[in-house]
């Protein structure tokens, strides 16, 4: 018997024996074994683990007459490609929560046929509400299906060439990809096809999927998978794979929470590649013609939770770089990292980005390595990233043209809808949802132009150059009524957000040729990936926001909270200082963010509270800084307090204004006082 070690079987209590004037105590062996007690895992670990590979209970609920599903099943839903929700606003007194599903498609970068498009487009007539919803995933959403309808839905689009496979889940999302529709760009067709080739890769393999929504019917697809996806997937010389599971690389757990790929060529960074979990960048070889290799970044994620520091948005970082042979087995090896040390007890700090923020890129390096099987190469040089829209007319270089579509928000509706509808099904054209909510349309011959841009036209559906460029550079997620995370409005709320912004730079002096990219979201998980926007909108509350400043146009810097709880009947008072200072402070050439990013938020609040302080009455100011109104400071703390007529000045500006006076060795009054000289000498 090893010393310190006793028998199982041996009393448990610890035995004591001296050596001499040392006292040594043998630690007795627990009465079980140390695998016998299995390592926390939240509840949705457990309901993976007990489904037989995505099967049950959702199977048994799907046809039982109830309106919804339980808990266990709705996670299970997930997997499959649906949401259950709850219209808030369709909810009847008396009968409880008025449920629905979301369906979300699996539609790698973006591409969709004609005979999808049109399936898509009846389906939502049929069986959702009416409209179709673009996704920053370059996917559909279809909102209002009814539990009774979901598998007619499901099975419809698997059978005219579609998937909901693995659009949500634990597993790898839809695989994004730099949407342009160049056919004389190989690097272009390349990024397309590896994300369709990666999507393959890492979609689900046991088979559940079908028996779910066909019965378990083998559907035979005229889509076959590349063979070296096949072959890449079985290989497992170095751990990447489960053996004898029916998910090779997932097995019954699947994967810690969800993973998000996007792939693009040096230079477009149309995909958000920061944001991602895994970005992946196509290297030419010196011809241009035929791919090298590619860059991989890794780490990347937007979402995180109100009052938990402990969650955060995160850039990815550059990991590698790999020849093109390998591509299939770097991207298992990330996977089967994060499959094997993600967190699994804490779904909040389970994607890989918190993985590598603890471990650092260098660790994480060293263990991908060890399923990759051999050294990584150093990642290479790239050109500056640029963010492209992909709006208004292209050429693809075949003869044939293509059309980007400005979609406000991504909600393709009423009479547009129909216009579109007629177009695609007159011309036969496919589609590509880009990752920015709008709709590329492709394969036009030029004799088609003026027909497509009339119809278009006479549905209300503007060209690019129409749109207040504010307006058609931003986004939004769905948020209410139907998202179940939303706190406020998002998809519904921010066009009117964008006009009053242009109304403030218009009264403040600056040029409507000035525009920024601008993001909202109803709640913090940020889908519409506001942490990277030049001015982001994140919901804290109803009608009320955090904002956020100083991401740059090209989505490689992340933004800054400026303030929490802004009201949004407060938009006006609250930002025009901030636009002001813009105006005065800017460079040459300088773009919103890059401004923000450079003088500091700090900067920016010392003015803006300044600059309402000037606007307000001094009792008033004094008032809410010292908390009560007698001057002491003792009393509650107001949460805002009244100013001049249409001015507040909510608990932000209220604590700069209290950091500023005490920077300047100053009392408040002191400070608005000389705001207030200041103002009215600037207005003479």
């Amino acid at each position: 018997m090893q010393r310190g070690f006793l028998s199982s079987r041996m009393a448990s209590a610890p035995q004591v024996r001296t050596r001499g004037a040392l006292m040594v105590t043998c630690v007795a062996s627990p009465s079980k074994a140390p695998t016998s007690r299995l390592a926390k895992r939240s509840k949705v670990e457990i309901i993976k683990e007990k489904s037989d590979f995505l099967r049950h209970p959702l199977m048994e609920e799907l046809v039982n007459d109830k309106t919804f599903i339980s808990e266990e099943a709705v996670q299970l839903m997930k997997f499959h490609g649906s949401y259950m929700q709850d219209h808030r606003e369709k909810r009847a007194f008396g009968q409880g929560k008025a449920y629905m599903f979301m369906m979300r498609t699996r539609q790698p970068a973006g591409a969709v046929t004609n005979q999808l498009y049109l399936t898509m487009d009846d389906l939502a007539d049929k069986y959702g509400n009416g409209t179709l919803r673009l996704t920053t995933r370059q996917a559909y959403q279809l909102h209002g299906v009814l539990k009774h309808d979901l598998k007619t839905v499901f099975s419809t689009v698997i059978k005219n060439m579609g998937s909901t496979l693995a659009a949500c889940g634990d597993v790898n999302r839809n695989v994004m990809a730099a949407a342009a529709p160049w056919k004389n760009r190989p690097d272009y067709v390349a990024a397309q096809k590896l994300a369709e080739d990666v999507a393959d890769l890492l979609a689900p393999q046991s088979g559940a999927y079908y028996d779910v929504w066909l019965d378990g019917e083998k559907f035979v697809s005229v889509y076959k998978e590349d063979e070296k996806v096949t072959e890449d997937r079985k290989f497992n010389k170095f751990g990447t794979n489960i053996d004898n599971s029916p998910e090779p690389i997932y097995g019954t757990q699947f994967l810690p929470r969800k993973f998000k790929i996007a792939v693009t060529v040096p230079g477009d960074n149309s995909v958000d590649i920061f944001t991602q979990d895994l970005g992946i960048v196509v290297i030419m070889d010196p011809s241009g013609k035929e791919v090298q290799g590619y860059n991989i970044t890794v780490g990347g994620g937007m979402g995180r939770t109100h009052r938990a520091d402990e969650t955060f948005p995160r850039l990815a970082d550059p990991l590698c770089y790999v020849d093109k042979a390998d591509i299939f087995h770097a991207v298992k090896a990330i996977v089967a990292t994060q499959r094997d040390y993600g967190r699994r007890d804490d779904r909040k700090q389970a994607r890989l980005k918190y993985l590598v923020h603890e471990w650092g890129i260098d660790k994480f390096r060293s263990v991908v390595e060890q399923y990759f099987g051999k050294k990584f190469e150093a990642f290479k040089p790239l050109p500056k990233w640029e963010f492209k829209d992909y709006l208004g007319w292209g050429d693809q270089g075949d003869g044939k043209l293509w059309y980007g579509l400005y979609v406000q928000n991504g909600r393709i509706k009423g009479e547009g809808k129909k216009a579109l509808r007629a177009i695609i099904e007159k011309y036969g054209i496919p589609v590509t949802i880009t990752a920015n909510q709008n709709l590329i349309l492709r394969e036009i011959e030029p004799a088609w132009k003026s027909d497509i841009l009339a119809s278009l036209s006479a549905a209300g559906l503007k060209d690019v150059e129409e749109w207040d460029k504010l307006e058609s550079g931003s986004m939004a997620c769905p948020a209410l009524p139907l998202c179940g995370l939303a706190v406020t409005e998002a998809e519904r709320g921010l066009p009117d957000v964008n006009r009053r912004i242009r109304d403030i730079m218009t009264k403040v002096g600056i040029s409507k040729d000035e525009s920024f990219v601008v993001r909202m979201t109803g709640c913090p998980n940020g889908c519409a990936r506001p942490y990277m926007a030049e001015l982001g909108f994140v919901g804290d509350g109803p009608n009320s926001y955090q904002v956020y400043l100083g991401g740059n146009s090209n989505q490689t810097r992340l933004a800054t909270l400026f303030a929490d709880r802004v009201k949004l009947k407060d938009f006006e008072a609250f930002f025009e200082p901030v636009f002001l200072h813009f105006k005065n402070n800017k460079k040459v050439n300088e773009g919103f963010g890059d401004y923000a990013a450079r003088v500091g938020v700090d900067a920016i609040r010392a003015f803006q509270a300044s600059h309402q302080a000037a606007a307000a009455p001094a009792p008033a100011v004094a008032a809410a800084a010292n908390g009560n109104g007698n001057g002491n400071g003792n009393g509650a703390k107001a949460p805002a307090a009244p100013a001049a007529a249409g001015v507040a000045l909510d608990p932000t500006t209220v604590e700069a204004l209290k950091a500023l006076a005490k920077a300047q060795g100053k009392t408040v009054e002191q400070l608005v006082a000389e705001a207030a000289k200041q103002l009215t000498k600037g207005a003479k």
